[in-house]
């Protein structure tokens, strides 16, 4: 056949695109994050030494099934790390005091 069909994904399958920008990725060493009853809310923030003012570069809003789901799926992927490098040492850090104004809910 000339014309080329485009490849259709499989039952069950889904076909993810991922646009060069956000393959770049953003890098965050601060993740903040809030919930209501619907949903929560992940704020990954990066905070430079020596600089006062920090905005947000990515916000992630998940329904709570989503984030549990999230949340399993780190946590498998935290020990599979580990089992091959070693365990990850958790530093302690100073807190860092933050301040975005009243909170509310969605």
């Amino acid at each position: 056949m000339a014309d080329q069909k485009k490849e259709q994904p499989k039952q069950g399958q889904i076909n993810i695109e991922l646009d060069e920008n956000v393959a770049q990725g953003i890098y965050s060493n601060l993740a903040i994050i809030n919930h209501s009853v619907s949903e929560f809310v992940v704020d990954f923030v990066t905070i430079m030494p020596g600089v006062p003012k920090s905005k947000v570069k990515s916000r992630i809003i998940l329904t709570p099934q989503h984030a549990k789901r999230f949340l399993k799926a780190l946590s498998d992927n935290v020990n599979r790390f580990e089992n091959a490098h070693g365990e990850i040492k958790d530093y302690e850090q100073p807190p860092i005091p933050l301040n975005f104004g009243p909170t509310g809910e969605a």
